[in-house]
């Protein structure tokens, strides 16, 4: 793959013609319209093929992939221009291969959606997952499991073989985290061997591949009590033959205070689950003040810490599919929070206001400055291909075991091209 920086003067097509490529699949790698303009600074995915073939009639996108001894899911990750939807005309060109498929790694995936997701743009993302986590069951009265409106999801899923996880929280109706919810199933063991039971009874029913728990802001002088609940959970899972996941607030060390951090103690959590997802991401959020959302040298500390404590075979890294438009001047504790926006978005606002975008190369992230119709300055920190191959560099520089995406709520396709181009995906129903 080919990271195109845009200058003053290009189009699209020009693009497409310096390298030779489909200028519908350079549009659509890229999150764009073959028509769309470009703006100074954005930085386009640009992949070359090597191997195309041309569909004739009768042909599906299966009997295609068994000609040249690959699998229908590879070629709807080498053409993300399909959204997904494995429906072929005659004379359309597929891509086998790309100029630089090289013997990649083996890596798994996993993201998270709520149940309002488009279906289109869910099944866009799912060829390029492992796993799938429908967000979020929930805990109720004395320990009843609160379920989740998670049949479409699943049965979508289902189509392109990925695993699902059952995602459990206590997270309220409010939008927070309950510390309460938490102690409740500590200090009960009616409660906690209810909800287990449900959890157990839900998985069979459904055919949840695993379990993904993610309990936040748990009173510090809990954390044991988590790791007993994470361990009895993963027994009961053991007996089905599936996977315990557990998430990890961003620590960078055993005593680093706050709430959010002192209720998760990585080695006892590490041990207790099969794997983890470390939450590497939020330094810029929603009530702070403008940066990167994932800062690569914050993240560094994160993992390093990580890998004293939980080995490299069972971390999933946190990666954002998203950024924030933070209006100035930031006043903190104003309330006045920044919308979350997707990187396909951001480009959009870019554009609609001239503005050019910069790179930081510390934080490793795009972002840039305009001034909207009110006459308001704004910031924007967003993602891109050249942020995510550097958080990549990262996960390979320390062989992490899987990648997790929070979340596939939005629209971000150079990801998915930059993921599929730097990695073999794990399908385990292909195993």
């Amino acid at each position: 793959m080919i990271i195109h920086i845009v200058e003053s003067g290009d189009t699209l097509i020009g693009v497409a013609n310096t390298y030779g490529v489909d200028i519908i699949n350079l549009a659509a790698d890229n999150g764009l319209e073959v028509n769309s303009e470009l703006v100074v600074g954005q930085a386009l995915a640009v992949q070359i093929p090597e191997i195309v073939h041309t569909v004739v009639r009768g042909e599906t996108i299966t009997s295609i992939a068994k000609s040249y001894g690959t699998t229908a899911i590879n070629l709807l990750r080498n053409n993300f221009r399909l959204g997904g939807i494995s429906r072929l005309n005659v004379g359309e060109k597929i891509i086998i291969t790309y100029r630089d498929d090289n013997i990649k790694r083996n890596i798994s995936v996993n993201s998270y959606a709520y149940p309002y997701v488009k279906s289109g743009l869910l099944r866009e993302q799912l060829p390029y997952l492992t796993y799938f986590t429908p967000f979020t069951y929930g805990i109720g009265n004395e320990g009843a499991l609160v379920w989740l409106d998670d049949t479409e999801m699943l049965g979508l899923a289902d189509e392109y073989g990925v695993s699902t996880l059952l995602h459990l929280s206590t997270l309220t109706e409010g939008g927070n985290f309950s510390s309460e919810q938490a102690s409740l199933i500590f200090n009960n063991q009616a409660y906690q061997n209810r909800l287990i039971d449900e959890i157990i009874s839900v998985v069979t029913q459904k055919g949840y591949g695993g379990v993904d728990v993610d309990f936040e802001f748990i009173n510090p002088d809990e954390k044991y009590e988590y790791i007993s609940f994470l361990q009895e959970l993963r027994l009961r899972l053991e007996t089905l033959g599936l996977p315990l996941f557990s998430a990890l607030a961003p620590k960078t060390s055993d005593d680093q205070r706050g709430t959010l951090y002192e209720g998760h103690d990585y080695a006892g959590i590490g041990a207790a689950v099969n794997y983890i997802l470390l939450m590497t991401y939020e330094w810029g959020y929603t009530y702070g003040p403008p940066m990167a959302v994932a800062p690569l040298p914050s993240v560094r500390k994160v993992v390093e810490y990580a890998l004293t404590r939980v080995s490299a075979s069972k971390i999933f890294f946190g990666i954002p599919t998203y950024g924030y438009d933070w209006t100035l001047p930031y006043v903190k504790g104003s309330g006045v929070g920044a919308p979350s926006i997707s990187p396909v978005e951001a480009i959009d606002i870019a554009r609609k206001h001239g503005a050019d975008i910069r790179y930081d190369e510390t934080a490793q992230a795009p972002w840039f400055i305009y001034t909207d119709v009110d006459g308001r300055l704004h910031e924007v920190w967003f993602e891109d291909v050249r942020s995510i191959t550097a958080k990549f560099r990262l996960a390979d520089e320390y062989g992490l075991y899987g990648i997790g995406y929070w979340n596939s709520m939005r629209d971000f396709p150079q990801n998915w091209v930059t993921l599929n181009s730097n990695y073999n995906i794990t399908n385990l129903s292909l195993i």
